[in-house]
């Protein structure tokens, strides 16, 4: 996949995390692990949007201006990793809202998975 379409992806992945994060916080199916994140949310929906994709915009321009770094290469595909991890996250999350996962193994895997997304993120 060229190098573009990675950092859109790399965007898009952010973008709907913040979104997802919303819906999930604010109608009770989870909490915001990231402490300053969960600050932002609780000042406002819009507080938390706007810094959530400011970062994914300055880390999309930072990765394509060094594209030509190897550094910037290993980096995105470690961030893609992450955020497609984190998708799987919300995936099992929706699937709990939907009552076809046990709240009980949604809370046990947060609490096992919890530790390893806090220290990535």
């Amino acid at each position: 996949m060229p190098f573009y379409l990675q950092v859109v992806l790399l965007f898009t992945f952010n973008f709907m995390d913040a979104v997802l994060t919303l819906f999930w916080v604010r109608n009770g199916f989870a909490t915001e692990g990231n402490h300053l994140m969960a600050t932002l949310l609780d000042i406002g929906d819009m507080p938390f949007l706007l810094v959530k994709l400011a970062v994914g915009a300055i880390a999309a321009v930072v990765l394509w201006k060094w594209n030509h770094l190897r550094l910037a290469k290993y980096g995105l595909l470690i961030a893609l990793f992450i955020y497609t991890a984190l998708m799987g996250v919300h995936f099992v999350t929706g699937l709990s809202a939907m009552g076809f996962v046990a709240r009980e193994t949604l809370n046990d895997l947060t609490i096992q998975v919890a530790p390893y997304l806090a220290t990535l993120a």
